[in-house]
């Protein structure tokens, strides 16, 4: 596997046979839990920003070579959404006075992360079907990060209202 694969593909996580998005998705949270944790919310986002500009570039050149358009196996994009997705909800955990708020914020940021990754709607829909190459690819995901990321926080406040 050439460097470039193994970057697109979140360290093969999108090589899985059922449900790559999900898989990387997955594989893309531990990773951004722990440089949130050992690091911070800082290099959390200097790290997504430079996968989304990278990536961008580099599945360029891997459609190019492929001559296909926003294959399955392309991940990087997930990575970047789900930390976005993420971080917004850990930032807005910190402030909520509930026990398990940390938690809460982890798994409703994947959860609507998945949501809007899926789902498509409005712009991200849009984005996804009119913008080619690696923009369109990475972009469609950084927009359904941080409506997942508001989502997750709309839900968080109306959690701590009821405590």
């Amino acid at each position: 596997m050439t460097l470039q694969k193994l970057f697109l593909t979140f360290f093969g996580a999108g090589l899985s046979p059922k449900a790559p998005g999900t898989a990387g998705t997955l594989a893309s949270l531990p990773v951004g839990l722990a440089v949130l944790h050992y690091f911070g919310m800082e290099t959390l986002f200097m790290l997504t920003f430079a996968i989304t500009i990278i990536g961008i570039f580099e599945i360029n050149k891997y459609e190019n070579l492929t001559g296909e358009h926003d294959q399955q196996e392309i991940v990087i994009d997930e990575a970047a959404g789900m930390w976005l997705s993420l971080m917004i909800a850990s930032s807005t955990a910190a402030t909520m006075s509930y026990p398990y708020a940390d938690v809460l914020a982890i798994i409703l940021s994947f959860a609507a992360f998945r949501l809007f990754d899926i789902w498509k709607p409005s712009t991200i829909g849009w984005i996804d079907r009119e913008v080619k190459g690696g923009l369109g690819v990475m972009m469609d995901d950084v927009i359904a990060g941080i409506a997942g990321g508001f989502l997750t926080v709309v839900i968080m406040m109306g959690v701590e209202r009821l405590f």
